[in-house]
C-alpha cells in the first residue's frame, strides 16, 4: 500500500550539486532536473518548470532504448528543464505528463539540502 504524501518539489544535494525532483501525491518521483552549482540556480529551474509545465507543446515525448517511454519538459528556448522517469506504456507516460501539468504549477518546495 502506497503512502499518500503531498505533491511537492524537493531540493536536495548530490555531491556538490543542488538538484530538484517533483513528487506526485503517492510519493513517486515524476520529474527531476539537472544538477545546479547553486541553490538559487536550482530554484530558478523549479520556477521554469512551474511556468512551462501547463503547456503541452513543451513536452518532448521520447522512446528509451530499452523499449520504455519517457518525456522531457523544455523551456520556451527549447532547453531541457526536467526529465521524467521511464514508463512501460505510452498511456502511462501521458498520465505522467498530465500529473506534471496539474501538480507542478502550484507545488510547494521542500528544501532537503
Amino acid at each position: 500500500m502506497s503512502t499518500i504524501t503531498n505533491p511537492k518539489f524537493q531540493i536536495y544535494k548530490s555531491g556538490t550539486e543542488f538538484r530538484y525532483r517533483l513528487k506526485a501525491r503517492n510519493g513517486e518521483i515524476i520529474l527531476h532536473g539537472e544538477g545546479y552549482t547553486s541553490k538559487q540556480g536550482c530554484l530558478n529551474g523549479i520556477d521554469s518548470v512551474k511556468r512551462n509545465s501547463p503547456n503541452d507543446e513543451r513536452y518532448d515525448r521520447k522512446n528509451a532504448t530499452n523499449g520504455q517511454y519517457y518525456f522531457v519538459l523544455k523551456a520556451l528556448n527549447g532547453e531541457p528543464i526536467g526529465v521524467s522517469e521511464t514508463y512501460t506504456t505510452v498511456s502511462s507516460r501521458e498520465n505522467g505528463i498530465y500529473a506534471v501539468k496539474t501538480i507542478a504549477p502550484t507545488a510547494p518546495v521542500e528544501d532537503l539540502s
